[in-house]
């Protein structure tokens, strides 16, 4: 072989190899990521998926979102959908714990990595569990609504009412139980729980009615969410009793930058859910690099009532509401 046919096989060589080079990078670089999320049309959820779209973006990975509309059978429809379309990795924000369950399962047949974002699981394999820390964030927007009964002198005989999630979910026995530790201590009474089903504006309204109506001494409605937010005043304005119930919320939307100041609304207990769908992409490109992954990371909640909110707006904007000016 002569030595220009030498050179041009040694040159031949070396482009297939860089070429293959090229094509694996661009591989990992479009690595494809599902999002199966229990309620999309729900803000909380909504404002996660943008904070995952936003690092996915920022990563290089391609990312698609499957909205269950807190079906259990749509939940297992998108799982079969993700699994058949071979994505790389799933975020998971389940309807609730249980069902987790089973797309974990689904998920460890496929060999796909599992990253739950919120709501947490009974059991079975992932990665990494992203929570917050839902107990410690109920407890301390329960002393909110404490402090401000107290200051009415309504703690003694009047009572609370609760409007829960889902006490099947972890996330929500976990606010049920820092709630009513921060009650107990005040000596506070709670008459009435009533757990969503749809989320629907009627029944968040037909809720907040029936405690109204049940309970005659109820001076307060904790809401553990907190896009229905207007039904549970509604509630209250027509039964007249504006200036005898107060609200107070799980979670934020953006109107809360103005209900709060006023005091209509007393307080919330602000999760970030922006920096949950930022934090699940950064887990899984640290899994893909094989970097070591936290089993579980747990983030603060927000307890902002008429008196922290002004300091804390910026954080609010970023974290919680995924707004940037």
């Amino acid at each position: 072989m002569n030595l220009i046919k030498l050179t041009l096989l040694v040159a031949f060589f070396t482009f297939i190899t860089l070429l293959d080079a090229a094509e694996t990078e661009s591989e990992i670089s479009k690595k494809k990521i599902a999002y199966i999320v229990s309620d999309i049309r729900i803000p909380f959820w909504h404002i996660m998926s943008r904070g995952i779209k936003n690092s996915a973006n920022e990563l290089g990975y391609e990312v698609s979102f499957y909205s269950s509309n807190n079906n259990k059978k749509t939940e297992i429809e998108n799982t079969i959908k993700v699994i058949k379309n071979r994505v790389d990795a799933i975020v998971l924000s389940p309807i609730n714990s249980s069902s987790a369950v089973t797309i974990l399962k689904f998920a460890e047949s496929a060999n796909i990595p599992v990253v739950i974002s919120d709501i947490g699981t009974d059991k079975g394999e992932y990665i990494s569990f992203i929570s917050s820390d839902n107990e410690d964030g109920a407890y301390k927007i329960g002393q909110v609504l404490s402090k401000k009964m107290k200051e009415l002198g309504w703690d003694k005989n009047g009572s609370v009412g609760i409007i829960s999630i889902p006490q099947k979910r972890a996330n929500g026995k976990a606010r049920t139980v820092g709630f009513m530790k921060a009650m107990s201590e005040s000596n506070i009474k709670v008459n009435g729980l009533k757990q969503q089903v749809d989320f629907s504006y009627k029944e968040t309204y037909d809720y907040s009615k029936e405690l109204i109506d049940e309970h005659e001494h109820l001076r307060a409605i904790w809401l553990q969410g907190s896009d229905r937010y207007q039904a549970a005043l509604d509630a209250i304005n027509d039964a007249g009793k504006e200036k005898d119930i107060l609200l107070i919320v799980f979670d934020a939307e953006p109107e809360f930058l103005e209900l709060i100041p006023k005091g209509v609304i007393i307080g919330a207990a602000m999760q970030q859910p922006y920096v949950f769908g930022e934090n699940a992409v950064f887990i899984l490109d640290d899994f893909f690099n094989k970097k070591d992954v936290k089993k579980h990371i747990q983030l603060s909640i927000l307890p902002i009532s008429t008196e922290n909110i002004e300091q804390n707006i910026p954080l609010i904007k970023r974290n919680v509401l995924g707004i940037f000016e």
